[in-house]
């Protein structure tokens, strides 16, 4: 890889700075906070143990909701740092101060091996702006830096990005690593056929994810209520699914780009449509569309169809490296949730490499319990949509190079 990596450098005795992703979901339970899903605090531990092997002290940094640039006690990471200490088995102490005396006295009495969480530094508003003068602030904690908070790689904050301007090494984390080996790396020459299927609610949200992979991709699979602006695009009955109005220009143009260069862009063929967007409410398979026949008057499409998931299906067991951004249904709604759970069992079956891109189609394929047989889960949403569509992530481009 062009950036220098953790397993490059040299930590023993030192004090290596890591930007980590800590934004963990949260509930209060008798007046105590429960962490509802570490997952992202158990992608950081590989490089907190390779640090801790190597004798570093290790320096975490993070942030933790949204504040608003003031201390609020509601986004405190202290709950993360006590189930951090249950999950190493060892010590690992808090500072309550993010920069200053206080916070480097505390960061130089780290022993070798040992960890210490810095408190959430959006309790700065410096630290969202950029701030040069905090950036240097937070590289006093440490001797080298490391990003390993891919999540918010596509930020260019003090953290993530300015404070590698005043350490002598920047080297990206073992996460970092895979999610750049994975999302850069596999798809610059993946194996073909290469598959790309795309959900979710917007076009809008996709639109130079497509552009970009349609350089690479062989197909596309589309799904989601984003299939219903291109359904517009192409004068198919879209009921009272929700559509992108100023959008379907754009997905015309898309159609065509993908005819042009003969790359197979499939759209549902059918759907499942719903009386309500509710748990419950009445729901019927429609006929195959066409030009007059589409999503009923009244009606709105919530999944794709029986005849769609045959279609997909076939399209998934030929493929050699599959692309997974966005669930195909309102999975979140049981009723509606059969669909994208085809989809994600028919992806974990493959004879591919499977990748699944960040977002809601991550939180699909766990609820289905599918995690384990997936080759790659991104932990990141927006990052991943960034990395997808080309663009270069400031959290990348502050490393060293190699």
């Amino acid at each position: 890889m062009a950036k220098l990596s953790v397993r490059d450098l040299d930590v023993r005795g030192r004090r290596v700075l890591v930007r980590v992703d800590f934004n963990v979901p949260v509930e209060e339970v008798d007046g105590r906070i429960r962490i509802t899903d570490d997952t992202r605090i158990q992608e950081s531990l590989p490089s907190i143990r390779l640090l801790q092997e190597k004798g570093a002290k290790v320096i975490l940094l993070a942030h933790f909701g949204r504040p608003k640039g003031q201390p609020n006690p509601k986004y405190s990471l202290r709950p993360v740092a006590e189930h951090l200490r249950t999950l190493l088995g060892g010590s690992v102490e808090f500072s309550p101060e993010v920069i200053g005396e206080k916070a480097e006295a505390a960061s130089r009495d780290v022993p070798d091996g040992g960890v210490l969480l810095i408190e959430n530094v959006r309790f700065y508003k410096e630290e969202e702006k950029n701030d040069e003068n905090f950036a240097r602030a937070l590289a006093r904690l440490g001797d080298v830096y490391v990003n390993d908070a891919f999540g918010a790689a596509h930020r260019a904050h003090a953290s993530t990005a300015g404070v590698a301007k005043f350490m002598p090494q920047a080297a990206m984390g073992l996460l970092m690593e895979r999610e750049l080996k994975y999302l850069q790396e596999e798809l610059a020459n993946p194996k073909r056929p290469f598959l790309v299927i795309l959900g979710g609610s917007k076009v809008s949200d996709k639109i130079g994810v497509i552009h970009s992979l349609m350089e690479k991709a062989d197909s596309f699979l589309i799904g989601g209520a984003m299939a219903y602006t291109f359904y517009r695009a192409l004068g198919i009955p879209t009921g009272a699914s929700r559509v992108e109005e100023d959008k379907v220009d754009l997905a015309r143009e898309l159609l065509d780009r993908a005819k042009t260069k003969g790359i197979k862009f499939l759209l549902p063929v059918d759907n499942i449509e719903a009386a309500e967007f509710r748990a419950g409410a009445p729901t019927r398979n429609t006929p195959r569309v066409s030009a007059s026949q589409g999503i009923s008057e009244g009606w709105m499409g919530v999944d794709i169809g029986r005849e769609t998931i045959a279609q997909y299906k076939a399209e998934i067991a030929n493929a050699k490296t599959i692309l997974w951004n966005g669930p195909v249904g309102v999975f979140e709604i049981p009723d509606f949730a059969q669909g994208t759970r085809a989809v994600a069992e028919a992806v974990a079956a493959a004879d591919a490499t499977t990748i699944i891109g960040g977002g809601d189609s991550v939180t699909a394929v766990k609820q289905f319990g599918l995690a384990d047989r997936m080759t790659f889960i991104s932990t990141g949403g927006g990052a991943s949509l960034e990395l997808l569509e080309g663009k270069e992530l400031p959290g990348v481009a502050a490393l060293t190079d190699k």
